[in-house]
């Protein structure tokens, strides 16, 4: 079955670009692509851009582009949402040329978020430079990286006959774990390449579309050196330094200035379709990913060391 090969972009609606700018490029380590006067655009490689940020009271996701191999694919793609009795536009010019896209496509998945098909996401002009980068992000087949969506009350059921059964996407695996008496996280991932997930769906208490998004980096020293400008620039973070037992995924998160996170992460892991098994897991964190008040009452609480009278332990 035909069906998208990566994330290849997000679309974001900000009321603070100058906040929202210094957060991508100083704190994050990307490369401003093109600036408007309405928004910019964010480069994680070759690509022309792969966050693109608009000015707009939203504070969120407003568009997912998620790219397919070829035109005939895209073609038999869209035959196969209308035939489910969904509603697929095709783009005017202009939207496509500023999307840098050959072709585009938009329809809406069960949340209500916009979902645009795309061929052709051109490459940008110049080479890639990160003022702050030691490595590179991890792109390529994996895509731009990826995303956690808000189930909002939508059955796993129907968004899954939308990103599975229509959209070609692949479950990876669930993690459903009691975080408290009666309170229950249950997330499920879906791959369309051999990253791990590109999107995966939880239902937990936010007004937001977006949980979060993650980019990835090829040197782990690049997550240690974001982590330090985020906590010297006092961005707030959501969650410190762990790693994940499905995706092993050594990162942290940390809020946007619109209110959802970027978990940015090294060493995810790489799925071979052929050998994989789906599994059930009963835990989000391996170790780490502790809220950061938490450390901090922890790192309060700790006894001092113990001096003697001439000031050595």
């Amino acid at each position: 079955m035909s069906g998208v090969k990566e994330l290849a972009y997000v679309v974001y609606e900000v009321g603070d670009l100058a906040d929202w700018e210094r957060f991508g490029v100083e704190l994050l380590g990307m490369q401003l692509g093109e600036r408007g006067e309405d928004g910019f655009t964010l480069r994680l490689d070759e690509k022309a851009h792969r966050w693109i940020v608009t000015r707009g009271p939203a504070d969120d996701l407003v568009a997912s582009g998620y790219e397919v191999e070829s035109d005939d694919e895209l073609d038999a793609l869209v035959e196969r949402l209308r035939a489910a009795g969904l509603q697929v536009e095709e783009s005017d010019p202009a939207l496509a040329a500023d999307r840098r896209v050959e072709r585009l496509f938009a329809t809406t998945d069960p949340m209500g978020n916009r979902v645009e098909l795309v061929t052709g996401l051109a490459d940008a002009a110049t080479p890639f430079a990160s003022a702050s980068l030691l490595g590179e992000f991890v792109t390529g087949a994996g895509g731009a990286g990826h995303q956690v969506l808000l189930a909002h009350g939508v059955s796993r059921e129907e968004y899954l006959g939308f990103y599975r059964d229509l959209l070609g996407f692949r479950i990876s695996d669930i993690i459903v774990e009691e975080l408290a008496p009666g309170v229950v996280a249950d997330l499920i991932f879906l791959h369309c390449n051999g990253r791990h997930h590109s999107v995966a769906f939880g239902d937990m208490p936010s007004p937001k579309r977006t949980h979060h998004f993650m980019v990835e980096v090829t040197d782990i020293r690049d997550v240690g050196l974001a982590y330090d400008r985020c906590m010297d620039a006092k961005q707030p973070f959501e969650m410190t330094l762990g790693m994940h037992p499905n995706d092993q995924m050594f990162s942290f998160y940390v809020f946007t200035p619109s209110g959802f996170s970027v978990e940015y992460g090294w060493g995810g892991l790489v799925i071979d379709d052929a050998t994989w098994q789906v599994r059930t897991l009963d835990r989000l964190h391996s170790w780490g990913h502790r809220p950061p008040g938490a450390v901090a009452d922890l790192l309060a609480a700790a006894p001092s060391p113990l001096h003697t009278e001439g000031g050595e332990r």
